[in-house]
Formats: structure tokens, C-alpha cells, sequence
């Protein structure tokens, strides 16, 4: 914890999301600060910017990633699904299981690159029924929480909504809400996925809206936290507006940029 020069203590929180795979950059994200906050997704199953990159490519080549990232930005996804199951048909094991041992080999890597202290909260890629394996004593799990961190409350929901991606940890509007809810008035609120707001939504690489949460949207609207951050989508139209009293703030696509978001207090 830093000082003012009027000798008050300070605190300084460094907060990341989306890391997809970046564990080198995720073990210096807490340099300079005292604690750091994840916003999920570590896990990498595909790179949009380097297809050669992520669980996909690994399995199934880097022509079958490139049809399959250009049938989604087309939004072709019934053409999406069939590509890979025809892909997944020829593994010629379970799938969940393979993805599983995948994911484990990639959390293996990430968790250990967390520094202490870490709060961190699912992502939609992620697979939360694997974290408590992984997490050491440096790292606090929470979806649905608050915590105290220099006197400030900050509230956590992790994961997505569901969309036609089927990503691994998209759920309900209503079981999202709920989380929302036992959050309630807090300093600080961390989500994975940005309140539905149409130029925080919207990615302008991948030329689509991605699924923000109107729950979200109306709890900052409600209970006017000091700031509302997120992440999710890579390359938004607006990276930070205000609503009402509540900076909105998207804290970037940590694997591209390998920079955490500060801020200071």
C-alpha cells in the first residue's frame, strides 16, 4: 500500500480479463499495486488474432480454425456447429473429456502465474467446476460475493448469458440476475460481461454485438456503484462511458495487450 505525500495510505488494484492463455504477462500484472483482479476467461480455445493458436487448432489444425473464425464472424453458426461436430466425430474419444484434459494443462499454467493476492471470477470460457483444483491459498474465488479491499466493497458475477456459441459457462438471464442481486450496493462491481449497453457491446473486429447483461445495466442504474468493470468483448466501440454516477470500464483484452487496468484510491 502507497502513500500520499501527505503520508495516507493508498491503494492501488490492478485488474485484468480476458487473459486466454497469457501467463507470462499474468505473472507481472500485480507489479506495482496491491492486490490483482481477474475477470475470467484464461482459458484459450481459440485466438481470433492467430488462429494457430488455443485448444482448437491443437486438435483439429489451424485450415479447420480458419473456416470455423470465418463462419462465425459471418454469423453462419448452424454451419459453425456442423463443422465441428464433423470435426469432433472423427477424435474418436469423449469429447468433454479430451476438452477437459485441455483445459486442465492450460489452468495448470494460469493459476500458477497468479500473484497474491488474486480475486478472480469465471469467465464464459471457463470451467468453474475445475477451479477449486487449482486455486492456491493467494487466490479468492468469488461469483456472486463481495469483498472488502482497502475499505472499498467490490462485488463479483462471473460468466456469460447464453448465446448461439454455446461457450462453457453461459447461464440463464434469471440465474445472472440472481447473482446480480446477492450482490447488491457495493464500491466496486466486477463482471465478465458488460452491462447491455449497445457501444459496450458491440466488437468491432469480430463486426458483432455481444451479449451484454440488462440486469447488470439496471442494478448500476439502481445502486450507482463508483465503478462498473468488465471485459469480455476484445474490441469494443467504446472502451468507457459513464452512466449516471458509475464509471463504466472496459479493462481490455489482456492476452493482446499483456496490460492490466489500474486503479487507485
Amino acid at each position: 500500500m502507497a502513500s500520499t505525500p501527505s503520508g495516507n495510505p493508498r491503494t492501488r488494484i490492478h485488474v485484468v480479463s480476458d487473459v486466454h492463455g497469457n501467463a507470462r504477462d499474468l505473472a507481472l500484472a500485480k507489479d506495482g499495486a496491491d492486490a490483482l483482479i481477474c475477470l475470467g476467461d484464461l482459458v484459450l480455445f481459440l485466438d481470433y488474432a492467430d488462429h494457430s493458436r488455443g485448444i482448437f487448432p491443437d486438435l483439429f489444425g489451424v485450415e479447420n480454425a480458419d473456416r470455423i473464425v470465418e463462419l462465425r464472424t459471418a454469423r453462419r453458426f448452424a454451419e459453425a456447429r456442423e463443422l465441428g461436430a464433423r470435426l469432433w466425430g472423427g477424435v474418436g474419444a469423449d469429447r468433454s473429456a479430451v476438452i477437459e484434459q485441455a483445459v486442465r494443462k492450460q489452468y495448470a499454467e494460469m493459476f500458477a502465474a497468479f500473484p497474491t493476492p488474486t480475486y478472480a471470477t469465471y469467465g464464459n470460457v471457463d470451467m468453474p467446476t475445475l477451479w477449486p483444483e487449482f486455486a492456491g491459498p493467494g487466490t479468492t474465488v468469488l461469483d456472486g460475493e463481495r469483498v472488502e479491499i482497502g475499505g472499498w466493497v467490490f462485488g463479483f458475477v462471473g460468466g456469460g448469458l447464453r448465446t448461439p456459441m454455446r461457450t462453457p459457462y453461459e447461464i440463464d438471464d434469471e440465474e445472472y440476475a440472481a447473482k446480480i442481486e446477492a450482490v447488491g450496493e457495493v464500491d466496486v462491481l466486477c463482471t465478465h460481461i458488460p452491462p447491455e449497453v449497445p457501444e459496450l457491446v458491440y466488437d468491432t473486429v469480430a463486426r458483432r454485438f455481444e451479449r451484454g447483461s440488462r440486469a447488470l445495466l439496471d442494478a448500476i442504474r439502481r445502486t450507482r456503484p463508483r465503478y462498473s468493470l468488465f471485459g469480455h468483448v476484445h474490441q469494443p466501440l467504446v472502451q468507457r462511458m459513464r452512466i449516471g454516477a458509475t464509471e463504466c470500464v472496459n479493462v481490455g483484452h489482456f492476452a493482446g495487450s499483456g496490460k492490466p487496468w489500474a486503479l487507485e484510491w
